[in-house]
């Protein structure tokens, strides 16, 4: 499937006023591609297209709620309207839970997969529609999560939806390719990215959510976004933490579980007093035009498990070197243990 070079492409992106979604905004323009943003905070929006303007860039937007079908719709509408077409499609917009699933309102769950789920379900469908109508190749892209590949605490509804959106995501790819339906369909698998997510996160936590450890940058997402726009990808993992959480859990699933339960709480939480639940982005609009977030940690200026995915032989010969290094691991701890009760 042969796919535009962005500078001749259209692009839709949702939850493009902060964090993956503004950086992906604005690296496409730079790139020479028209850019269609969308999100619920028009006043952020409206700033954003004035400075892709401003800076010599095509770039409309509108304001909607991927919540609801027909403001997603809309989007795509407003796209026809303005250019005619559109060539990549991208999923981001997202909201996030902090608290245990047992406290977690059903309400608030549910208004959390109107956004991670439904949202990428309405996006994927309206445009699969328009690439099958205009009979010529574009790009599906839905920015998923680590925590679609395994499950976590305190983030325990959020990751939910990921998973949900990882299987949508796959079925879907799959009843294209049968169908011969010119679609490329990538799932992108961010791991800790720094963003204002946990700022905008609704947190049922008395301390205020944060990511702690590795972190990447926003730009190293839209780096894989924007890469899958051109180039056909089934999976784009974004941190060797992502591939890694993901590998480790599919083999030895206990020990994960066991290591996540002691080591990840504290990751997801500082000392401060978490915001009242009202100034979070689940119910309302989010503040707008922030790439980075508070978060803490070792902050990488890129992720070279991306740069390495765009050579794919390379990024195997990596992930089985990883893979062997932890068997090796895991045998040696095992060898000392028993000679240690012998």
């Amino acid at each position: 499937m042969q796919l535009k070079n962005l500078k001749d492409q259209v692009i839709v992106i949702t939850g493009a006023s902060s964090g993956i979604g503004l950086v992906t905004a604005r690296t496409a323009a730079e790139k020479g591609a028209k850019v269609v943003v969308a999100a619920r905070n028009e006043e952020a929006l409206k700033e954003l297209v004035n400075e892709l303007r401003g800076n010599g860039h095509t770039a409309i937007h509108v304001t909607a709620d991927v919540g609801r079908e027909e403001d997603v719709n809309k989007i795509a509408e407003t796209a026809l309207k303005e250019f005619g077409r559109f060539d990549t499609w991208v999923n981001n917009a997202g909201v996030a839970i902090f608290g245990y699933a047992m406290d977690v309102s059903n309400e608030d769950m549910k208004r959390l997969f109107d956004t991670n789920f439904w949202g990428v379900v309405y996006g994927s469908k309206v445009a699969v529609k328009h690439f099958k109508e205009r009979g010529f190749p574009g790009a599906l892209i839905n920015v998923g999560s680590l925590f679609g590949d395994r499950g976590t605490l305190i983030q325990s509804t959020y990751a939910p939806s990921k998973f949900a959106v990882h299987g949508w995501t796959e079925s879907l790819r799959m009843e294209l390719e049968k169908d011969n339906v010119p679609v490329s369909v990538t799932l992108i698998h961010p791991g800790r990215i720094d963003t204002p997510y946990t700022q905008h996160a609704h947190s049922y936590l008395d301390k205020q959510p944060i990511h702690k450890g590795m972190l990447y940058p926003p730009k190293a997402v839209a780096e894989a976004i924007l890469y899958a726009a051109e180039h056909p990808k089934r999976d784009m993992y974004v941190g060797t933490q992502a591939k890694a959480l993901e590998l480790v859990g599919r083999i030895f699933p206990r020990f994960t579980d066991r290591l996540m339960e002691r080591f990840i709480p504290p990751t997801q939480y500082t000392n401060i007093p978490a915001k009242p639940r009202e100034e979070s982005n689940l119910h309302q609009a989010g503040y707008g035009l922030h790439e980075r977030g508070i978060n803490k940690g070792w902050k990488r200026s890129n992720s070279m498990y991306v740069k390495a995915s765009k050579y794919p032989i390379f990024s195997r010969v990596i992930i089985i070197g990883f893979g062997a290094l932890i068997l090796a691991n895991i045998r040696r701890n095992k060898h000392n243990t028993r000679k240690q009760i012998s």
